[in-house]
């Protein structure tokens, strides 16, 4: 009989797995409509899924906490954004590399991961982080800057910091590349760990 926690990690990522492919499916439907129809459709979809990011705890809370940030304290509040490119951008690579990851995870709970799902799963983000960064979400809160200081967002909140939000975001947008290095360099040493495995076990 299987170990109730690894039921439990089977059922937890071939759940997440499968609500990103579905959020995929509907990205790609969105293909057909014009682009400014196709990014507010994209926000649509990815709003419920911003919570599915497990990993290491300080890992995990930059890349949630970043999600998160991003669409319900910055796109919700600014629907003029939301028909950008970038926001549909964004959302696709969020989905391809989340489909990706939980299918590995739930396949490697069964030990029955095939290895080119692993190779996938180490080598897809190397574009996928950058286009979902740069273009994606660092562009999309460019493009926010003038309405959140038109707006003075969140400025009870703020007054007690003595700075506006649109301080805060362009701070947020001058450390945004070193945070996500640290998770990108993560991943890459991830990547030299498992698939250095993978290469053992096939000379041997």
């Amino acid at each position: 009989m299987a170990h109730p926690s690894r039921l439990y990690l089977l059922a937890y990522n071939s759940l997440h797995s499968l609500g990103w492919f579905l959020a995929l499916l509907r990205l790609l439907a969105c293909l057909a409509l014009p682009v400014s129809a196709s990014a507010r459709s994209a926000y649509a979809v990815a709003g419920d899924l911003i919570w599915l990011v497990p990993t290491s705890p300080f890992l995990a809370f930059l890349q949630w906490g970043g999600r998160t940030h991003f669409v319900l304290a910055l796109l919700r509040q600014i629907p003029e954004v939301q028909g950008s490119p970038s926001v549909f951008i964004t959302f696709m690579a969020w989905s391809i590399s989340e489909v990706i990851r939980y299918s590995h995870y739930a396949l490697t709970t069964l030990k029955v991961c095939p290895a080119w799902l692993t190779y996938l799963r180490y080598t897809a983000f190397i574009p996928l982080y950058p286009v979902g960064v740069g273009p994606g979400e660092m562009w999309t809160m460019y493009q926010a800057l003038p309405f959140v200081k038109e707006r003075d967002l969140y400025s009870g909140f703020f007054a007690k910091f003595f700075m506006g939000y649109h301080s805060f975001l362009v701070g947020v947008l001058l450390c945004y590349p070193f945070l996500w290095l640290k998770l990108y360099l993560h991943v890459f040493k991830q990547r030299k760990s498992k698939l250095g495995k993978v290469d053992r076990k096939k000379r041997v």
